[in-house]
C-alpha cells in the first residue's frame, strides 16, 4: 500500500471536498431560490440533499486528516468545478441532476478505482458509497425539473394523498390544496406523502 500523503489518492481526496463543498452551496443556492419561490416543501427536500452533501465532505476530510497526525498545512490541487447554474430554479434543476450524473458515473467510480488500485480499500468504498448517493441526487432532481417543467408538481391525472410540510395536514385529491386548510400555507409547501420519506 501506499503512503497516503504521497499517493494519487490523497490528491482525489481534496478534490472530492472541494467538490462536495461547492456542491453544497450551489445546491444552498437552489434551495434559497425554491423557497424564495413559494417551493418550500421542494426546498426542505434540497436542503436534505445539502445536508448529505455536507456529510460526503465531513467524511472525505476525515480520510485526509488519517495522512498526517499534524497539521495539514495546504494541499495543492488543480481541478474543473461547475459554475453552470444561474438564478432560474428550473434550469438550476436540471444542471444539478447533470452534475451529480458525473460525479456519479465518472469522477468517484474513477476515485475509487485509483484508490483500489493504490491499496485504499477503504477510501475506495468511501468513493462508491458516496457515488451511490450521487445517483439518487440525480434521481431527485431530474424528478423535481420534470415535474416542474410539466406542471405537474401539485396537480396529478389520479388521487394522492398530500401533505402539508408546515404543519401536516393531509388530504387526497389530484391537486395539492391551493392553501392549506389547516395552517394556510401555500400549495408550494405540500408534496406527495411518499415523498416526504426522502
Amino acid at each position: 500500500m501506499a503512503n497516503l500523503k504521497t499517493s494519487k489518492t490523497y490528491i482525489n481526496l481534496a478534490r472530492a471536498y472541494a467538490g462536495e463543498c461547492q456542491a453544497r452551496t450551489r445546491y444552498e443556492f437552489i434551495e434559497y431560490g425554491a423557497r424564495k419561490g413559494g417551493l418550500t416543501a421542494m426546498a426542505n427536500l434540497i436542503d436534505k440533499v445539502v445536508y448529505n452533501e455536507f456529510n460526503h465532505a465531513r467524511m472525505l476530510y476525515t480520510f485526509i486528516q488519517t495522512a498526517d497526525s499534524g497539521t495539514i498545512e495546504n494541499i495543492d490541487i488543480s481541478a474543473g468545478y461547475p459554475f453552470k447554474e444561474k438564478w432560474n430554479i428550473l434550469d438550476n434543476l436540471r444542471l444539478a441532476a447533470e452534475t451529480e450524473a458525473d460525479e456519479a458515473e465518472r469522477i468517484y467510480p474513477e476515485y475509487a478505482k485509483v484508490a483500489e488500485k493504490e491499496g485504499f480499500k477503504d477510501i475506495a468504498g468511501l468513493f462508491n458509497n458516496i457515488s451511490t448517493v450521487e445517483t439518487a441526487h440525480k434521481a431527485l432532481f431530474a424528478d423535481l425539473y420534470e415535474q416542474l417543467k410539466s406542471n405537474t408538481m401539485y396537480k396529478k391525472n389520479k388521487k394522492v394523498a398530500w401533505r402539508c410540510g408546515d404543519c401536516g395536514f393531509e388530504s387526497t385529491a389530484e391537486e395539492a390544496p391551493t392553501e392549506c386548510p389547516l395552517c394556510q400555507a401555500k400549495q408550494g409547501a405540500y408534496l406527495i406523502k411518499t415523498q416526504i420519506m426522502l
